[in-house]
């Protein structure tokens, strides 16, 4: 049986914020430093832009690309989903951890929302590996079996 722990809800959630933020960010600098006449009038002095409305009139594509650079990344990042099933922990096609590899763990989930796997990696270094309940719902579970299967 496979316990499936998917991308933290939070985190989208997070994610569509920000670029909703950034999107309106752009329409209001652009509104503001190409449209709106009082906001111009107040920040031009003898025929001169300041600062303030140059900045107004650059920025709006640096605020797209931001946005569009997030919903690229949620888009790669949105099915990204951590799988503890019989033999192995599974993070991804390459990043698996098989149960006979991990020499421990260090459990700070019930206090601190993570936990640290103490594991052999393939080449033979020790290695670790967090996992947080910012990235990942469903831990308690996971963790659950990942003992279970260290210990017994």
């Amino acid at each position: 049986m496979a316990v499936v722990a998917p991308f933290c809800k939070y985190k989208k959630t997070n994610f569509k914020i920000y670029i909703v933020i950034l999107l309106v960010a752009a329409v209001w600098f652009a509104y503001d430093g190409f449209f709106n006449e009082k906001f111009k009038a107040r920040h031009t002095f003898a025929g001169k832009a300041d600062h303030t409305l140059i900045f107004h009139r650059k920025s709006p594509p640096f605020f797209l690309a931001g946005a569009a650079a997030l919903a690229i990344y949620f888009w790669k990042v949105k099915d990204k989903k951590l799988v503890a099933d019989n033999e192995e922990l599974i993070f991804g096609q390459k990043d698996k951890i098989p149960y006979n590899s991990i020499e421990g763990i260090k459990d700070n989930y019930k206090s601190k929302g993570f936990f640290v796997i103490e594991y052999k990696s393939p080449d033979g270094r020790k290695s670790q590996r967090k996992i947080s309940d910012r990235d990942y719902d469903n831990l308690d579970a996971v963790l659950e079996l990942l003992v279970s299967k260290i210990t017994g």
